[in-house]
C-alpha cells in the first residue's frame, strides 16, 4: 500500500499536465465561433415596399467581415421565426445547411450565399442603380431549389442573422440576431367598411365643407354667366333720337355755291293757285 501510495504522486503531475490538452481537444467547434458586433436591420434607404406581405429588404453587411477577409468562405443569411431563432444550431458541414422548405417544418432556413468580395466597404451613395440591400423572399420563380430565396409564407415575425462558413463547411463568425420583423398583412375585400354613416366625424365635416364650397362656386359661376350674356337675351332700349319715325340731323350748307335770294312772286302766284287773268287782248 505504501509503495502504491508512493507511486501515485509520481504519476499525477503528468496527468495534470495533459488535462488542458485533453480539454481543448474535446471542445466543440462552435465554441471558437466569433461573434461580430453587428445587428441586421431593415435598410435605411427611402424606398417603397421595404416591407411587403412576402418580402423585406435588409442592409448588406458591408465591412462587417473585413477582419476575416482572408477566409475563403461564404456569408449566409439565416432566416428563422422569432420564437425559434434562439434554438437554431449552426451547421457544422455543408450538408447540414437547412434549405428553404425547412421553414415550414423546423422554422428556419439559410439563403442568399455571398462571397466576401461581394460585400465591399465602398458605399455606393448617390448611385440609385446599385443600392446595397438584400431583398429576402424575392425569388417568386423558386422551383424547389435547395437554397433559393422563396417568398415568405406568413407575416412572421422573423429574425435574421449572417453566418460566415468556410470552404470546409465550418462556421467561422456570426452576427447578432435582428429584432423581430413583421410583414404586412393583406385585408380581405369583404372586410372593408364602405358605409358612409360609419365614417369619422372629422371626415364628415370636411366632406360637408367641400360640398358647400362647391355649391357656392357653382352659384357664382351661374351669376357671372347671367350678367355676361344678359345683353343677348334682353337688348337695351334704343335712345329716343334713334327710334323709328324720328330723324335728327344738322343743316348742310354748301360753300362753293353762294346763297341766292328767293324770287318774290306776286300775290296770288303762289304755287297751286289759279293764275291771274291776262290783260292782253
Amino acid at each position: 500500500m505504501e509503495s502504491v501510495a508512493m507511486g501515485l504522486p509520481r504519476r499525477w503531475p503528468c496527468f495534470w499536465l495533459l488535462m488542458p490538452v485533453v480539454m481543448l481537444s474535446c471542445l466543440p467547434p462552435c465554441l471558437s465561433l466569433e461573434l461580430l458586433p453587428y445587428t441586421p436591420q431593415i435598410t435605411a434607404w427611402d424606398l417603397e415596399g421595404k416591407v411587403t406581405t412576402t418580402t423585406f429588404s435588409l442592409e448588406q453587411p458591408r465591412c462587417v467581415f473585413d477582419s476575416l477577409a482572408d477566409t475563403a468562405g461564404t456569408v449566409w443569411l439565416v432566416v428563422a421565426l422569432s420564437n425559434v431563432s434562439r434554438d437554431f444550431r449552426n451547421p457544422q458541414t455543408l450538408a447540414e445547411i437547412p434549405a428553404s422548405p425547412q421553414l415550414h417544418t423546423q422554422g428556419h432556413y439559410m439563403t442568399l450565399p455571398l462571397s466576401l468580395r461581394q460585400l465591399p466597404c465602398q458605399d455606393p451613395a448617390g448611385d440609385s442603380r446599385n443600392i446595397p440591400l438584400l431583398r429576402v423572399g424575392n425569388d417568386f420563380h423558386c422551383q424547389q431549389q435547395p437554397y433559393c430565396n422563396a417568398p415568405l409564407p406568413g407575416p412572421g415575425p422573423y429574425s435574421v442573422k449572417f453566418l460566415l462558413i468556410d470552404a470546409s463547411g465550418s462556421p467561422r463568425a456570426e452576427t447578432r440576431w435582428s429584432d423581430p420583423i413583421t410583414l404586412h398583412q393583406g385585408v380581405a375585400p369583404g372586410t372593408i367598411d364602405t358605409w358612409p354613416g360609419r365614417r369619422s366625424g372629422s371626415m364628415i365635416v370636411i366632406t360637408s365643407v367641400l360640398c358647400a364650397l362647391t355649391g357656392l362656386l357653382l352659384l357664382a359661376f351661374l351669376a357671372a354667366s347671367t350678367m355676361r350674356f344678359s345683353s343677348l337675351w334682353w337688348p337695351e332700349e334704343a335712345p329716343e333720337q334713334l327710334r323709328i319715325g324720328s330723324f335728327r340731323g344738322t343743316r348742310y350748307t354748301t360753300h362753293h355755291i353762294p346763297p341766292s335770294e328767293a324770287a318774290t312772286l306776286p300775290v296770288g302766284c303762289e304755287p297751286g293757285l289759279d293764275p291771274l287773268p291776262s290783260l292782253s287782248p
